[in-house]
């Protein structure tokens, strides 16, 4: 951990999740910067996520660098909602974990 503080977490890993919606994100970071749980990392695009979007969406991707944020430590998240605030496009939801 990076020393962020985990005061206000409301969860114990694993209940709730966050999700990206890539077609608003612009893999710009903040939600990066503020989670105490290293839940996110800000990456290309994978292959079949740009594929799987529209033309209006895909040309945004472009234009923001091809980068958006992942969840490869989404056990992780302890549902302190650092992420949703902190993220500029909205582009985070907190969910019940699958």
């Amino acid at each position: 951990m990076s020393g962020k503080s985990t005061t206000h977490c409301k969860q114990k890993p694993g209940v709730i999740a966050p999700v990206v919606d890539l077609k608003r994100c612009e893999g710009k970071g903040d939600c990066l910067e503020v989670c105490p749980e290293n839940v996110f990392e800000v990456r290309r695009i994978d292959e079949a996520d740009y594929r799987g979007l529209g033309w209006g969406h895909r040309l945004k991707l472009r234009v923001h660098g091809m980068k958006v944020a992942y969840t490869p430590n989404a056990q992780a998240c302890q549902s302190c909602g650092l992420c949703v605030t902190a993220c500029p496009e909205r582009a985070i939801k907190l969910a019940r974990a699958a």
